[in-house]
This record gives C-alpha cells, sequence and structure tokens, in this order.
C-alpha cells in the first residue's frame, strides 16, 4: 500500500496532507497558520501594494504540518506507516520569488536583514513592481515581441521580474547580498533535497514559462542583452540563476537525511516538481483538454489545457501558455483575478467590520433575493485587475447605490462582479480556440458557498461542477508524487484513480440567465470605459439599472445620446487619454 505526501503553501498557511495512491483518499492532514505579520503577510502601513513572507514561516510550516499529517494518518487509516509514504509534491503560491545567498539560504534568516521586508519572499499578490512591470512590458513590444506574447501581450507586476527589478531599484544593498533568487516552488523541493546551491536546484516550467519570461525557443530565460536594458545587474544575474527548466512529470529530487529526519520520513523517496498551487489544483480536478479548472480562494485562478500538437493562438490578457506546465503533453493556459475571497473578506470584516459569521448572515440575506434586485453594479479590481487587462492599478467600482441600500446587497453584488470577471476570462479564452466544455471548481469557497456557484453557473450559462478533495492543491501534489515515484505510470492514469469530482453540480437557471446577460451588458461597458479599452457612453447605466431592478422589459427607444464624442457633452464619457 504506497501513499503519497502534498504539501500546499498558501497565501495565510501551510497544509500537509497524506494521500493513499489506490484511490486518492486523503487520510491525514496537519496546517499551521504562519505566524509572522498579519495572517501571515508582512505588511507596510505606508505602502498598500506591498506584500512579502517571513521564510522562516515556510520552513516551521513544514515540519509540523508534514508530522501532524502523519500523526492523524497512522490513526485513520491501521495500514499506514511512515514507512510507506513513496514520493512527496509541493505546490506555492505563486510569482512568489525569493532572494538567497550561495548556500540557498534565504537572506531573510541572516540577522543583518530579518527586518528587512526587501529580503523577504516577495508574495505573489505584491505590486510595489508595476511601474517595472509596465517598462519591461513596454521595452519587449520594442525589442522582444515574442517574450510578452507569451503572456497576453503584457508583464504583471506580480512577476519574477519585475519584483527582482523594483528590489534592485528599492534597495541595491539586499539585491547585491543576494547570490540568486528562486521561486518559492522550486525552493521548498530544494530544501528537502539538501541542495545548498542555487545552481543546482531543479526549476520548474510551470514558474520559469508563466512568471519568468522562459522559453525553449529563446533558449531560455531573456537574453543577456535585453535583461541589460532593464538594468545590467539584471544582466549579470542571469548566469546565477537557470539555464533550463523542467516539465511536471520530472523528479525535483530525493527527500535528504537531515529532512527524512525532521519529518520521520525515508530517506531518498522522490520529491517532485513544484508546481504553482492552482495548477496542481486542476490535475486534482481532473483537468484534460476541454476542462477549465477554476480554483476559488483569496484569488481566482483558471486552469485550462490544449494538446501540443494543437496549433495554439496567443491569447491577449492571458497569464501565460507554456509547454509542459501542468500535465505533459498539453499547454497549460492560466488566467484569474487577483482578488475574490479577498473582496468579500474586505468588505465583510474590514468596512462592515463584521466576524466572520457575518459572511454566513449576509449570505443568508442575499440568498433571497433574484437577480438584479439590488440595482446595482460592480467591478472586481480591489487588488487590480489580471486578466483580461493585465493592470494592477485598476481598482474596485460600485455603481447604483441609494439610501435603501444595504449591506447584503453589497454583499451579493460584489459575488455578482467576480462571476462577471469569470465569464470576461472564458470568452476570451474561447474566442483564441480554447475549448471548454466543462467548469471544475475547487476551494473552500466554492465548497462552502452555494449562493456563490449558483450565482456563476447563471452568470457562466454553464454547469458548475466542484472537486470531491476540500485540499485539491495539495492532492494534486500527492499526485505529482505518485507520479514521480512510478506507482502511477502518467498524470491520466493517476487522475483515473486519485481525483474525483462531487455528484452535486450546479445547473443555470434560464431565468436567472437572462437577467444577468442584460447586467453584463452593462458590466461590459463600465469594464471596457474603466479599463481603458474604449471610450463608453456611460449615462445610461445607471437607470439600466433601476429599470431590471424595477423588472421593466427593455426599451427599445433610441439610446438618445450617441457614442461620438463630437456629438455630446465630455462629462457623458470616460476619456482614455493615453
Amino acid at each position: 500500500m504506497a501513499y503519497t505526501l502534498g504539501i500546499d503553501y498558501g497565501t495565510n498557511s501551510v497544509r500537509a496532507v497524506v494521500v493513499r495512491c489506490l484511490d486518492g483518499a486523503e487520510i491525514g492532514e496537519g496546517v499551521l497558520h504562519y505566524p509572522s505579520g498579519k495572517e501571515g503577510i508582512l505588511l507596510d502601513p505606508h505602502d498598500a501594494n506591498l506584500a512579502r513572507q517571513h521564510p522562516g514561516d515556510y520552513l516551521e510550516g513544514l515540519e509540523s504540518s508534514v508530522r501532524q499529517a502523519i500523526e492523524r494518518a497512522k490513526k485513520a487509516d491501521p495500514l499506514f506507516s511512515a514507512k510507506s509514504v513513496v514520493g512527496i509534491g509541493v505546490d506555492t503560491t505563486g510569482s512568489s520569488p525569493l532572494p538567497v545567498d550561495e548556500a540557498n539560504a534565504p537572506l531573510a534568516l541572516n540577522p543583518k536583514f530579518r527586518d528587512n521586508l526587501n529580503a523577504q519572499c516577495w508574495l505573489w499578490k505584491d505590486h510595489t513592481s508595476h511601474e517595472e512591470a509596465a517598462r519591461i512590458t513596454a521595452l519587449s513590444k520594442e525589442h522582444r515581441p515574442q517574450f510578452v506574447a507569451r503572456t497576453g501581450d503584457t508583464y504583471s507586476s506580480e512577476w519574477w521580474w519585475s519584483k527582482i527589478w523594483h528590489c534592485l531599484n528599492v534597495d541595491p544593498e539586499v539585491f547585491d547580498a543576494a547570490h540568486s533568487w528562486v521561486e518559492l516552488s522550486d525552493f521548498i523541493p530544494s530544501v528537502l533535497s539538501g541542495i545548498t546551491d542555487p545552481l543546482k536546484i531543479q526549476r520548474s516550467v510551470c514558474a520559469a514559462g508563466h512568471k519568468a519570461l522562459y522559453a525553449p525557443e529563446w533558449d531560455g530565460l531573456p537574453d543577456k542583452e535585453f535583461l541589460a536594458m532593464l538594468n545590467p545587474k539584471l544582466a549579470d544575474l542571469r548566469h546565477r540563476l537557470y539555464e533550463k527548466a523542467l516539465n511536471s512529470d520530472a523528479t525535483a529530487g530525493h527527500l535528504c537525511d537531515d529532512w527524512a529526519h525532521r519529518l520521520g520520513l525515508p530517506t531518498g523517496i522522490p520529491i517532485a516538481m513544484g508546481l504553482m498551487d492552482v495548477h496542481y489544483g486542476a490535475i486534482a480536478c481532473g483537468v484534460k483538454p476541454g476542462t477549465l479548472v477554476k480554483v476559488i480562494g483569496t484569488s481566482t485562478c483558471d486552469c485550462a489545457v490544449m494538446p501540443a500538437d494543437q496549433e495554439i493562438k496567443e491569447i491577449p490578457g492571458i497569464c501565460g501558455i507554456v509547454n509542459g506546465s501542468i500535465i505533459p503533453g498539453c499547454y497549460g493556459v492560466e488566467a484569474g483575478q487577483s482578488a475574490v475571497g479577498d473582496i468579500f473578506k474586505w468588505w465583510v470584516e474590514g468596512v462592515c467590520q463584521g466576524s466572520p459569521s457575518l459572511h454566513v448572515k449576509l449570505t443568508q440575506e442575499a440568498t433571497k433575493q433574484h437577480p438584479g434586485q439590488h440595482g446595482l453594479l460592480a467591478l472586481d479590481w480591489n487588488n487590480g485587475n489580471r486578466t483580461v487587462l493585465v493592470d494592477q492599478r485598476l481598482t474596485g467600482l460600485l455603481l447604483g447605490q441609494t439610501l435603501h441600500t444595504t449591506q447584503a446587497d453589497i454583499y451579493r453584488a460584489l459575488i455578482e462582479a467576480t462571476a462577471f470577471g469569470a465569464r470576461k476570462i472564458i470568452e476570451r479564452m474561447e474566442a483564441y480556440g480554447v475549448r471548454i466544455d466543462c467548469v471544475v471548481c475547487a476551494g473552500g469557497i466554492a465548497e462552502k458557498n452555494p449562493l456563490l456557484m449558483q450565482i456563476y453557473a447563471d452568470v457562466l450559462g454553464r454547469e458548475m461542477q466542484i472537486t470531491a478533495s476540500s485540499q485539491a492543491c495539495a492532492l494534486g501534489a500527492a499526485i505529482g508524487a505518485s507520479v514521480v515515484a512510478g506507482v502511477h505510470t502518467d498524470y491520466a492514469s493517476a487522475q483515473a484513480v486519485m481525483a474525483h469530482i462531487r455528484p452535486q453540480s450546479y445547473q443555470p437557471i434560464e431565468a436567472n440567465r437572462a437577467i444577468y446577460n442584460e447586467i453584463y451588458a452593462l458590466y461590459e461597458k463600465v469594464h471596457d470605459a474603466f479599463g481603458g479599452v474604449s471610450v463608453v457612453n456611460l449615462g445610461n447605466v445607471m437607470k439600466e439599472l433601476l429599470r431590471i431592478k424595477d423588472g421593466k422589459p427593455t426599451m427599445k427607444t433610441c439610446d438618445s445620446k450617441p457614442e461620438s464624442v463630437d456629438a455630446a457633452p465630455v462629462s457623458n464619457y470616460i476619456l482614455n487619454f493615453e
């Protein structure tokens, strides 16, 4: 009886799960909430864009969560013993680059840099490098258009090079002290493998391709000439990073004696390639061509795959198209929304100053409403727009509130906003040839919030399925471990027995769908206007929301105000001065 271990590094905690390879049963779980900062995140009260994490939390969480999971597995399954663990898989947030010294030790563990925020891990949601990201985009379009063509034609402040460059710009002492930089998803496997030279770390094409502009077509990472256009020190850094990144079925290393002793596991068992959390989550959801996986958490990431032998178009606004990043033999296609659960948390616990129980109360009240009843429309950009605009400087918006608007009204409108954003992503993917036959969701929100799932079904006009696992990312990592351990020959055979979908699903309600189609048309106008896509007349949006709220039919009369800037007052328009 073989078991594997999946370790999931999330935004606020690390979770380990022991999984039986025979059937995917999760028999033991351990979790540690990061002790540093606010819910594990190091913040700067003077810069809302900053989000870092202390790497010491990662190491403490690794040992604590795994030992908890093993002890609980022993109690749950009499056939289990630590000796029967045959492999380990790791997923993390990304892009979350970490500065390390020559011995692959994080700079933040050095007393000299312990309290320096720039020496910590630069968490995925850190957006301090938005200016650097814009400059990378501009230079790439001018000199290396193929670079950003693979990343939706725009480089993001959430990604590898923009963060490292920003560190150089704001704290050259930290940059100079860093011998190399490592993605968190590559760092944890290297720690487990006992690797003490950054150049010997096996780097995953998952983070490299989607976040670091890596591609075999141009010999790996961006060339030194291009990096020197950013800063000569970035060009000098290139040879201290890596030359080759490996597909998801490669082996990152083998468990070293030290960590085998710390965790109580057999020395030498294989470590799967580290992937970003949602990519392993997609594997646990049974991703294959035609399936879109949505992992809904603090943010949402969408993953799809397409056969590598099929011609694929570059997709504007998408977070990368990378061969082998999710399952071998397929292009991995990634998109997402920078805030979903974080938006609900902001409203309930931040603005309303409620406890987590207020989520339940507002959900109950919002469930009683029918689509359009509150007369509101929101944009889901409270943490910027990841897809399709790729602009982290965009912010949230709420239209239509009156003196009668309630907390529950706004709560439902925010859920709907995230659903409209999700629909925008699907429509962009399909427009460029990505086949989407079904949608499978994972994450605590998908599992626990029927209101959200029904709204998504109605807005997207699709059946919404849910993975059977409540720890899809960790399960996916365990599936990856089962492949490198040789328990299963490939991902397809491993998914067939270890990945399961719940029998419950959410079907679109046609009456709701019709109303949401009307509201979505208004969302698109507001989206394009504030997103700088086009000059749009927004003069009728509030009145259309009121018409939908009152249940009146669409008026077929002229929209009165023409779309031409010359034919109407400037006050009627949102202008894109760029």
